[in-house]
């Protein structure tokens, strides 16, 4: 129909030569977020083997051991002998270490430190939602570009074009699904643990404050 309009063989022609020349570039990104994701999944292992778990029975003990601290080395003390990671012994000792200021000045402290390690989380999972949501997105569009050439070359009778694009196809779709599906699960893993962990963190930072209030 849109050829047999004014101008209409070349708006279809322009689209064709636009869509074919999308697929070097798709191809290439596809190649390199199977690399990403493979190197995500290495990194969550890696992740998942040098983390420490705190049981919820530390964190609890922890914070009595807090209150009953009698003055701010012996705070501090309990911090650094604390079983928790090094990222929040870190922000708890920046607190505790914070006598000169007041309670309002404190208290920004400690949120300005939370918000810093709930940006980094939130930094590490945008890396994986990124890929999760453009894998599939070009995947579809590595499987619809050479369907063009093949669908044309089906209809004159290349059947070994027509197997070659439908090849890349459904190639790209796997792909891109697959990868898409990784990060997926590898964002939802991650994301349980960040949430544990900035609670326990948000938990100590409040029995911190509440020492350091009195």
């Amino acid at each position: 129909m849109a050829l047999n309009i004014p101008g209409g063989e070349f708006l279809t022609g322009s689209l064709d030569v636009i869509s074919q020349s999308l697929t070097i570039p798709v191809l290439i990104i596809l190649l390199v977020i199977v690399i990403i994701s493979i190197i995500t999944l290495g990194g969550a292992i890696a992740e998942y083997t040098s983390r420490k778990k705190v049981p919820i029975g530390t964190i609890r003990d922890l914070i009595y051991e807090i209150n009953a601290a009698e003055s701010v080395e012996a705070l501090k003390n309990v911090i650094s002998r604390a079983q928790i990671p090094k990222a929040q012994k870190k922000a708890l000792m920046e607190i505790a270490s914070s006598s000169e200021l007041g309670n309002d000045s404190r208290e920004a402290l400690a949120r300005k430190l939370f918000e810093f390690e709930e940006e980094k989380t939130l930094s590490t999972l945008q890396k994986t939602d990124i890929i999760t949501r453009i894998g599939p997105t070009l995947g579809l569009m590595g499987t619809l570009i050479p369907m063009g050439p093949g669908l044309a070359a089906l209809g004159a009778g290349d059947i070994n074009t027509l197997a070659s694009s439908l090849t890349v196809a459904f190639n790209t779709t796997i792909v891109g699904i697959g990868s898409g599906a990784l990060c997926y699960f590898i964002g939802k893993v991650r994301s349980g643990w960040y949430d544990r962990y900035l609670s326990d963190l948000d938990a100590l930072m409040d029995a911190v404050l509440d020492y350091m209030n009195k």
